[in-house]
This record gives C-alpha cells, sequence and structure tokens, in this order.
C-alpha cells in the first residue's frame, strides 16, 4: 500500500541529487557554477505534489521556476541541460499528455536527459495504477512503455533512493527517465 512521502525528506534527496549531479559536471569539463543553488525544478503546477512545491518556495538551495505548460518546461530543462544546470520536471500526469510531443521531440529524438517527477492525481491506494477507474492514471504506465521511457513509482518514504537513481539513468541513457509519485506528498 503506497504511503505519502514528506516534502522535507524529497528536498533533501533532490539536494543530495543536485550536489552530485554538480560533481559529475565538473568532472565532465563543466565550468563550476557562478551562483550559490545547487539545481533547478520546473514545474507546471502540480497539486499532488504542492507541499513539495510550497516548501520549495523558502528553499534557497534550489531555484524554482513555474511554467506555463509542459512542452515549455521541457524546452527550458533541455537549455538548462545544455548550459551545465542540473533540473528535474516537477508536473501532473495531464501534463504528460499534453506534452508527448515535445517528449518524443526533444528528450527521446533530440537526445536529451530530462528527469521528470509526475503526480498521479487520483491514484487509489488499494489499486494498482493500471487498475485504476480514472483514465489519466490507468494509460500513464502503458503511455511511458510505448515510447520505451523507464519509469518507476515513488510509493513511499523507502523509495526515494529512486530520485537519484533514474536522474541518473536520464543522463547515461541521454533520454527521458520518470518517477511517478503515487499519493500526494505531505
Amino acid at each position: 500500500m503506497p504511503e505519502s512521502i514528506p516534502a522535507s525528506l524529497i528536498i533533501d534527496v533532490l539536494k543530495d541529487t543536485f550536489r552530485e549531479a554538480r560533481a559529475a559536471l565538473a568532472a565532465e569539463g563543466y565550468r563550476a557554477s557562478r551562483h550559490d543553488h545547487l539545481g533547478w525544478i520546473l514545474s507546471v503546477p502540480d497539486t499532488h505534489q504542492k507541499s513539495v512545491l510550497a516548501a520549495l518556495d523558502k528553499e534557497r538551495a534550489i531555484r524554482v521556476l513555474t511554467c506555463a505548460t509542459e512542452d515549455e518546461a521541457v524546452a527550458v530543462a533541455a537549455g538548462l541541460y545544455i548550459g551545465g544546470e542540473p533540473v528535474v520536471l516537477m508536473i501532473q500526469h495531464a501534463g504528460l499528455y499534453a506534452s508527448v510531443n515535445t517528449l518524443r521531440g526533444v528528450a527521446l529524438d533530440g537526445r536529451l536527459p530530462v528527469f521528470y517527477m509526475i503526480g498521479l492525481l487520483g491514484r487509489e491506494k488499494d489499486r494498482e495504477p493500471r487498475d485504476s477507474r480514472h483514465s489519466m492514471v490507468r494509460y500513464c504506465e502503458p503511455l511511458l512503455d510505448l515510447f520505451g521511457v523507464p519509469h518507476a513509482r515513488l510509493e513511499g518514504p523507502s523509495d526515494v533512493h529512486l530520485i537519484p537513481e533514474y536522474y541518473r539513468l536520464s543522463r547515461a541513457r541521454r533520454g527521458p527517465a520518470v518517477l511517478l509519485v503515487g499519493l500526494e506528498t505531505s
């Protein structure tokens, strides 16, 4: 049974992930950053991850940029990546559907690493997402499978190790990788 993940735990793991990413970028020859934040969160407001986004508003070590659309967020993520900046996209599953062409064109065909954390709004605790009454939840994993996008579920505090793992996976494969956030964060 999935359980809610505290926002503070997710933010701590994101900070560690960004620190590791900065070290990897330095090892690849990227110039040291001229600012003091560790990385970027690009979001299109996600009610499922609202506690994380609210806590990030007070966080000085991570920059948050709210985008108008998921297409815009993917394009900005690509630019930040090219500029040597660590970045995570936080969106809802509806935004995944809305931005499939950009996922395909930028992340897959463009071979740019884009790491997504996607909230499964409407996910029932007692059902597998593929058995959901809600089509938006039910079709999310099959859509990612169709495009060959590796994905896993962030279903409780013991799963936060997947954040750096899937972030690294997006970089290693030079393409998208997704964590589906099963329950609303706390």
